[in-house]
């Protein structure tokens, strides 16, 4: 199967899925240029609109973020309407977020996505933990991810890249990596939040640098065992040092993501320092 042209990969800074906003949120913090040329994995978009989770939808937790937001995104035919023509007409280069309650919705968003102007590849959510992603196709076993992988491939461009974003789970982030290249994932994004908990018992998700050392563990071993896979990580990215980690790990780009939430102007300072035309010695 067509897994697009290793040129078409974002890199080596990307904003992770639904930590950009719509876009308008970030242009601000992203220095004279905007959003010209930056890769930016939209919120994820569903085929019809989502409210979200009840609040609060996000706490601090050590080292992180905990967080339930639900999805909240306006359904396919408004983002195609009036939030990806802006981000088109910003300069950014688009990754839309999928993500489908069955396997016929993500075919269906990738077709529809397919002839929409301005979309330069698929982030397909199949890692999002438990409850938070309530209403989502089940995925609990790596042929489940394939099985959403080769539906979406099939109806996208093969010259463009589908992202399959997977949990950073240790024990299955090797054979989960293998089943979505093998059906037609270009790259794997590790990882999405990891299943935790408010302090008033709800699920959620965290996020942030608590995840590192597990994500870094993860493309370690990813990157050992089946190295034709190209992977992007995402989890704890927040200066030049965790960044150069995981391309030091043989990650091929970094997905900035709660440390946005902190300091809007991160993606912007990283992609200075890790430009090869700019002086690498400078920190963030």
């Amino acid at each position: 199967m067509g897994r697009g042209v290793s040129a078409a990969l974002p890199g080596p800074v990307m904003v992770a899925a639904g930590c950009g906003g719509t876009g308008r949120e970030l242009e601000p913090f992203c220095g004279p240029d905007g959003l010209a040329g930056l890769d930016l994995a939209t919120r994820s978009i569903t085929l019809d609109a989502r409210a979200g989770g009840p609040g609060p939808r996000v706490v601090e937790a050590p080292g992180g973020l905990v967080n339930a937001v639900g999805l909240p995104n306006p359904g396919l035919e408004h983002f195609l309407a009036t939030e990806l023509p802006w981000l088109v007409r910003a300069g950014a280069r688009v990754f839309v977020s999928i993500a489908g309650a069955t396997m016929g919705e993500y075919a269906d968003l990738a077709r529809r996505l397919s002839r929409a102007p301005g979309v330069a590849g698929l982030e397909v959510n199949v890692g999002a933990p438990d409850e938070v992603g309530g209403g989502l196709f089940e995925v609990r076993e790596p042929f489940h991810a394939a099985s959403v992988i080769a539906a979406v491939r099939r109806e996208f461009p093969a010259d463009r890249p589908v992202l399959a974003k997977l949990r950073p789970d240790v024990s299955r982030v090797v054979e989960s990596a293998r089943a979505c290249h093998d059906a037609g994932a270009t790259a794997v994004v590790i990882g999405n939040s990891v299943p935790a908990a408010f302090p008033d018992g709800r699920a959620g998700g965290l996020s942030g640098p608590a995840l590192a050392p597990i994500t870094l563990r993860c493309v370690g071993v990813v990157r050992r065992s089946v190295p034709a896979v190209p992977v992007i990580a995402c989890g704890g990215v927040h200066d030049v040092a965790s960044a150069r980690t995981y391309l030091a790990a043989g990650a091929v780009a970094v997905q900035v993501g709660t440390a946005l939430l902190h300091d809007p102007t991160t993606v912007a300072r990283l992609r200075v320092a890790l430009d090869p035309s700019h002086d690498l010695q400078e920190d963030a």
